[in-house]
């Protein structure tokens, strides 16, 4: 078998819906699995998968084990020589595993194969490709100056465009591709951290091996995000845990340098906070039905008696448009570069799902994202 896409789930039954159907598509012509593992989920995220998923190979967890734990336990069952590590809130390419896995990718010093990730208002997430935060790039992160010139930018490597393909130090979880002996050698996500620096760790671990990573911006995945954790007390405490595992693990800790970085996440942790409160969602002025169902028409009146009346055939760049990507009729690339095009401050994206039974989105990437059931 060529590829196992192994998917660690916490209650997001239909990010979790869309996101395997994505999958599927992408798996096509591939010889591939899908390992989807819950974390003890409340929704009906379980059941869900049985019914509509009775192939995927389901594992549910009777407690939340942690994001490392819980891939773990994926990857011991995958039979895949490949691995891809994925999000339940990501929607992935039709092409993106067969671009990522072309040999030409691949070579006895590549380690992880990330790629381009956008979040549910299509804006480029800087994560995709990122550098060892060490105690002068951390600085440089906590304190903004990535911002002011490229000097400082290693935090988010920006040696790399978002739109140029090459080697990194860190890759982001939400979708990370290698091969399975290489996770198996390196020990796989280090289980001491719950959740948060997993993914550093790990890049990190692949680099010790003499491997490089590698970003891959010819493929585009959408990150909602928001979707994986509410950014409340108990997010905060882990996400500062997660730091301080890290710098103990990987650096020799001096007096100043535990001073600084007590100071840095504390600093960081509330700019975390301030990000990830819960904006007030703004309602479009139009509704936009980007599809190629043949009875458009049709569709638009029966989303109108859920909306109200506000489609519109004219696109109108001065009013607030929300527009609503058909998965159903057309593919999730297009969809995905279309939200590329047209991200803007006036615009907004949701996707009718796959199977056209509800709708999904986020209009940034901290807020929580929406859910429209449609039966």
């Amino acid at each position: 078998m060529q590829l196992s896409v192994i998917i660690l789930n916490y209650n997001v039954r239909y990010f979790l819906e869309q996101c395997v159907l994505s999958v599927q598509k992408a798996l096509e012509g591939i010889d591939g699995e899908i390992i989807v593992i819950d974390n003890n989920s409340s929704d009906d995220s379980c059941a869900m998968m049985q019914q509509l998923f009775p192939e995927v190979k389901l594992i549910a967890n009777t407690e939340n084990l942690g994001f490392p734990k819980g891939n773990n336990i994926g990857v011991s069952q995958a039979k895949g020589e490949y691995i891809c590590i994925l999000n339940p809130d990501t929607i992935v390419a039709e092409d993106t595993f067969s671009m990522i896995l072309n040999p030409i990718n691949w070579t006895p010093e590549t380690g992880i194969i990330g790629c381009k990730l956008i979040d549910g208002a299509g804006n480029f997430l800087p994560e995709s490709k990122r550098g060892i935060p060490t105690p002068w790039v951390s600085f440089t992160k906590i304190f903004g100056l990535y911002k002011i010139s490229n000097l400082f930018g290693k935090y988010y490597a920006q040696h790399l465009s978002k739109d140029q393909s090459g080697k990194v130090e860190i890759l982001v979880g939400a979708f990370m591709v290698m091969k399975r002996d290489l996770y198996t050698k390196i020990g796989g996500f280090d289980e001491n951290c719950f959740m948060y620096s997993d993914d550093i760790d790990l890049s990190y671990l692949v680099l010790q091996e003499g491997k490089y990573n590698y970003y891959f911006h010819d493929t585009t995945v959408i990150h909602f995000k928001g979707e994986s954790t509410v950014r409340d007390g108990t997010y905060m405490k882990r996400f500062q845990e997660a730091m301080n595992f890290f710098y103990r693990k990987h650096f020799k800790v001096s007096f100043f340098f535990s001073f600084f970085m007590k100071i840095g996440i504390v600093l960081f942790s509330f700019f975390k906070r301030f990000q990830g409160n819960v904006t007030e969602k703004i309602q479009p002025d139009a509704y936009f039905l980007v599809t190629e169902n043949p009875n458009k028409e049709s569709l638009i009146k029966d989303f109108e008696s859920k909306f109200g009346p506000k489609f519109t055939e004219v696109l109108d760049p001065s009013i607030k448009t929300e527009f609503i990507l058909d998965l159903s009729t057309i593919s999730c690339k297009k969809a995905i570069h279309f939200m590329e095009d047209n991200k803007g401050k006036n615009h907004t994206f949701k996707l009718i799902s796959s199977n056209a039974t509800f709708i999904i989105g986020s209009n940034n990437s901290n807020d929580r994202g929406e859910v429209l059931v449609l039966e």
